[in-house]
């Protein structure tokens, strides 16, 4: 990947290439907490967020390598704080597509007048999740010892991050 990735609302045509990258990383059970045997309906389901959430794709190359989910974190009370979830295909990380998912996800939350950016769950040892967080902006504020279960590290804590926006 040269230049870096067009990230673009989710349409129902992109779920062909968006379904791969979500069955790749809930396969791999390092960074979410997602059944691996989860059906392709539910994962569809879970993933597509409509209005007044978003759900986005980045494409390099005429593909999708990489989508993005946002939201507002919790209803009522909550619901000026945003959260969202990340996912990059395996072939393309390290090139920028989670940045540029990051950053799409924070000037949306920002125009849309979210006072802040919570994510819930980011597993301890995802070090490049948490390098990019860091470096947009986001603070730990708590880490829950020993909730997620990786495969290949046994129980790692799952981290609550946090930026304010502007």
């Amino acid at each position: 990947m040269t230049s870096s990735p067009q990230i673009k609302t989710f349409t129902t045509r992109d779920w062909e290439q968006v379904w791969p990258i979500v069955h790749e990383v809930a396969l791999e059970q390092e960074t979410f907490a997602y059944d691996p045997a989860m059906s392709e309906r539910a994962a569809r389901s879970m993933w597509i967020v409509g209005p007044p959430g978003r759900t986005t794709v980045a494409r390099s190359g005429g593909r999708v390598v990489g989508t993005a989910n946002m939201y507002a974190n919790r209803p009522g009370p909550g619901h000026h704080i945003a959260s969202g979830s990340f996912m990059v295909a395996r072939s393309a990380r390290g090139r920028g597509v989670g940045r540029a998912l990051v950053r799409d996800a924070l000037r949306w939350a920002t125009v849309t007048g979210f006072a802040g950016m919570q994510f819930n769950a980011v597993v301890e040892g995802n070090e490049a999740a948490e390098r990019l967080y860091a470096d947009l902006g986001f603070v730990t504020i708590g880490t829950v010892p020993g909730a997620f279960e990786s495969p290949t590290r046994g129980r790692v804590g799952l981290r609550v991050l946090y930026r304010p926006l502007p």
